[in-house]
């Protein structure tokens, strides 16, 4: 039984600065080196769900008796969590941001 090193975990979204920071989309959305803000949470976000199905079907598999690893489950739940973990830090970043600013005085 061969173990596979963990390679990536969680969440990564690609943030490339290359081009200028004033670029506009379609929706009047401000983009950096083209990819919007809201298409980087979402597919941020679709990769959580996924790291959260994957480990829930593996729970699941697991309990029913199929034949799973149960270190390959362990890791499915970690991921998981893990990636969670950063989706809420990243949550709590953005409401601490717009807090501060929303007691900026103008």
């Amino acid at each position: 039984m061969a173990i596979n090193p963990v390679t990536q975990v969680g969440i990564n979204p690609q943030l490339t600065l290359g081009g200028g920071v004033d670029r506009a989309n379609r929706s009047g959305e401000t983009s950096v080196g083209g990819a919007s803000f809201a298409d980087l949470a979402r597919d941020a976000l679709e990769q959580l769900n996924q790291l959260q199905q994957e480990a829930d079907n593996a729970a699941v598999s697991l309990v029913a008796g199929e034949p799973v690893d149960v270190h390959d489950v362990m890791i499915a739940l970690q991921k998981a969590d893990l990636g969670f973990q950063i989706a809420i830090q990243v949550r709590n970043k953005l409401i601490e941001a717009y807090q501060e600013i929303m007691r900026m005085q103008v």
